[in-house]
């Protein structure tokens, strides 16, 4: 029996995401960063969007054509310092920001994708990324209770895809691509390069075909861009 192909039209796939929608994008600043995915969800302009990414890009890139562009209301990330844009609508009020350190903004996304409901850490017991969390004691000492993160869609950035949507990632493109993409009810990929079942070695794929619902070619002028030669 054949697989099914993922292969999606852009403009269709991004129509899912409605008004206040909960969208992890995956990237670690540019690598990883689905960014043809990011223009046609500005494009379409679905508002009152909470975003789950790692950083805020830089101005003029990524996650800043959303903000600049009124999407957003709330954004979790483990930083905005690149983005002046960023933290000037933070600190006007006009987007709300929930900072998570990086290693457990990383594992509360994990925890999602695995199935669990979070974990406990003793990372910013005592600062204020512990206001408003709860806590347990656990062997004589105090532990925060960190909650899963999921999302209702997962934009990502492979490499290589397969038609059924077995992914790779290339070197630090792999950051928080994997994770996401266990973690969202509906994951989206864009691909450099797209090929039949059978294409990508098994003990490469980083992220296998049962977490991607959905599959987008790179357009032909970006995949000059990222030097992409097809093979």
């Amino acid at each position: 029996m054949p697989l099914l192909d993922k292969s999606t039209s852009l403009t269709e796939v991004i129509a899912q995401i409605r008004d206040g929608a909960c969208v992890m994008i995956g990237g670690f600043g540019v690598p990883g960063t689905p960014f043809t995915l990011i223009q046609e969800l500005v494009r379409q302009g679905p508002k009152n969007l909470t975003l789950i990414k790692n950083d805020a890009n830089e101005p003029g890139m990524g996650v800043d054509w959303l903000l600049s562009a009124g999407m957003v209301r709330r954004l979790i990330t483990s930083h905005v310092g690149l983005n002046g844009n960023a933290v000037r609508m933070m600190n006007a009020g006009e987007i709300e920001v929930e900072f998570v350190a990086q290693g457990i903004l990383a594992e509360r996304i994990r925890a999602a994708g695995a199935g669990l409901k979070g974990f406990v850490s003793d990372i910013g017991i005592g600062t204020l990324l512990a206001q408003g969390k709860q806590t347990v004691e656990m062997d004589g000492a105090t532990y925060l209770i960190e909650p899963a993160l999921e999302a209702d869609f997962a934009l990502v950035h492979a490499a290589r895809a397969d038609t059924f949507g077995n992914l790779t990632y290339a070197a630090t493109a792999r950051n928080f691509n994997p994770l996401m993409a266990m973690a969202a009810n509906c994951t989206i990929a864009e691909a450099e390069i797209i090929v039949p079942v059978g294409g990508i070695d098994p003990d490469a794929i980083h992220t296998p075909a049962p977490f991607v619902d959905h599959l987008v070619a790179l357009p032909q002028e970006l995949m000059e861009v990222y030097g992409v030669v097809k093979r």
